[in-house]
């Protein structure tokens, strides 16, 4: 697992509206994108009705335990959790086995509508990881400076000798 996701802003922005899709087109109450570390990436819909941090960490701990008890039979891991509630489902499955991708629908929707709909998000969002992979690769995009770059060191120490 890579340990840092450098996201820069048109690659958020696609992820967003990404989400915004899949939560439409499965007709699903809420959709996010979580790191394994449990950090919320982006999310669509009624977010502000949950306590998101929360369900970001313990999605990512779920998948933590789910990975030990595959490993225990042999498994590499299992890519896709479901979890049935009375009123609300959540499906969760595992993003270029870097991200977690959570939809929760209700009887809106259907387990075989959110399957359909996440397969084909999930090869969306790994495509963006690549896109960027290869723009943290190469530094950045072309147009931004950093804003260290007019810093020298005879400007650090005269700050620190004052």
């Amino acid at each position: 697992m890579q340990s840092g996701l450098v996201m820069y802003e048109e690659e958020f922005n696609r992820i967003s509206a990404l989400l915004q899709r899949l939560k439409v087109d499965a007709s699903a109450k809420i959709v996010f994108l979580v790191d394994k570390n449990g950090q919320q990436i982006a999310g669509a819909g009624e977010i502000d009705k949950i306590d998101a941090t929360s369900l970001a960490s313990l999605t990512a701990g779920n998948v933590a335990a789910t990975d030990g008890l595959a490993k225990l039979i042999g498994e590499k891991e299992f890519s896709i959790l479901f979890h049935e509630g009375r009123k609300d489902n959540i499906h969760i499955s595992i993003v270029g086995q870097r991200l977690i991708l959570v939809v929760i629908f209700d009887e809106r929707s259907s387990l075989g509508l959110v399957r359909l709909r996440v397969r084909k998000a999930t090869g969306e969002v790994e495509r963006i990881l690549v896109d960027m992979d290869a723009k943290a690769a190469s530094g950045g995009p072309a147009d931004v400076e950093s804003p260290f770059a007019e810093i020298t060191d005879d400007d650090i120490d005269a700050l620190f000798s004052e």
